[in-house]
């Protein structure tokens, strides 16, 4: 693989990662969010794979994959068997509208290539050129988490803000850190699962999954 070649592919799947982010601010549909989300974690695990390629690890090769067939398959599948099993199918009560959460997802994509401008500076490799693409992930994954009313779209927001951490991990370390990232995404899992049983009890409690029912719960 050629060094071109190399900071394209980077480049591509982080780019793709990112636009991945910012759809699921414009989409409604909580299992086009899911699908989305899947996206997201297929470009995140094939950047570490590239990464393992280029270096000719077997290890972080062998590794990525695993990550790939977390975040790409098994954790999304999680997902939409509980967006499916829901009487709830779209986000239909945001914070922030549309047009509002893509102005913001555009200054916060500003925010963060002017706040990491030092560190690319310090390096001239192709992997630290695409880490504000990774901290863009995590300012755009907290915002939707911050803005979403319902259950699962909190809960896709929240491996947004994962994903943005594990790609920014994965080009600092260049690939080193596929180990704790694999391990970071068995956590995930765990956490996915449990949240499952979570809005699965509040569903048949309360027949919905949006969080402004849990305010009866106040008295």
């Amino acid at each position: 693989m050629t060094r071109a070649t190399y900071a394209e592919l980077l480049n591509l799947l982080a780019g793709i990662a990112l636009v991945a982010a910012v759809l699921t601010l414009w989409r409604r549909k909580l299992v086009a969010i899911v699908r989305l989300l899947a996206v997201q974690g297929a470009a995140v695990a094939a950047t570490g794979l590239v990464i393992g390629i280029d270096r000719a690890s077997v290890s972080a090769i062998v590794l990525a994959t695993l990550a790939f067939a977390l975040k790409a398959g098994v954790i999304p599948l999680v997902l939409l068997r509980l967006v499916r099993r829901g009487p709830d199918a779209r986000e239909t009560q945001p914070l922030v509208n549309v047009s509002a959460s893509l102005v913001a997802a555009a200054l916060l994509i500003a925010l963060a290539f002017a706040s990491t401008s030092a560190v690319v500076s310090l390096s001239s490799g192709p992997e630290s050129r695409v880490i504000p693409l990774g901290f863009a992930i995590v300012l755009v994954g907290f915002f939707s988490l911050a803005t979403r009313g319902k259950a699962p779209s909190q809960l896709v927001g929240f491996l947004l803000f994962e994903n943005g951490v594990a790609l920014v991990a994965v080009l600092a370390a260049a690939g080193v850190s596929v180990v704790v990232e694999l391990g970071v995404a068995l956590d995930v899992l765990l956490a996915v699962l449990v949240l499952q049983v979570l809005t699965a009890r509040m569903q048949d409690k309360f027949g919905s999954l949006d969080l402004d029912q849990l305010q009866e719960l106040h008295d």
